[in-house]
């Protein structure tokens, strides 16, 4: 396995508007480590994002990227703060921009694709990264788990109720 430090040398670049218009592809995967903002609501660095990245045009001809990321990560469930699995399956696109200006000009429209700047060293796992933080929920929680009211989800009791009572009874 790869170290994030030397994997963090080592990151692939693309220049937008040439790897679009060419329609080139790019596949690859990345450490869970290698993505430092996801850090927070990881349980641990385990497991690994793929991704397949696409140069296209978008409906309006313009320059795009499409990107397809497939991967198991282990979130902290923010109810009971256990690990839990999450499977990244997630497929986006990014239409890309040559100023600040041809951003701010497009109409606002949430159901639109995202506008970015394109650049000539456009780092592949800056892009990954944006991508999985739309991709992974605000707040991870277990389907099945016990929370601060006691009973879990199927309305059985939770063996800790019984002494957060008692606690909540001496105060």
């Amino acid at each position: 396995m790869i170290s994030s430090a030397a994997f963090m040398s080592h990151q692939p670049v693309i220049d937008g508007f040439q790897f679009a218009s060419a329609g080139a592809t790019q596949q690859g995967a990345f450490p869970a480590s290698a993505f430092p903002r996801l850090r927070d609501l990881l349980a641990s660095d385990a497991g690994e994002v793929a991704y397949t990245l696409r140069g296209l045009l978008d409906a309006r001809g313009r320059p795009s990227l499409g990107l397809r990321l497939s991967g198991t990560l282990q979130l902290r469930c923010q109810r009971c703060l256990e690990p839990m699995a999450f499977e990244v399956r997630h497929e986006g696109m990014l239409v890309l921009a040559a100023t600040q200006a041809d951003i701010d000009a497009d109409p606002k429209d949430t159901s639109a694709p995202d506008r970015v700047l394109a650049g000539k060293q456009m780092p592949v796992r800056e892009l990954v990264e944006d991508e999985l933080l739309l991709a992974v929920p605000f707040a991870p929680r277990h389907e099945r788990c016990v929370g601060a009211s006691g009973m879990d989800e199927e309305g059985k009791a939770s063996p800790f109720a019984e002494l957060r009572g008692l606690l909540q009874s001496r105060h």
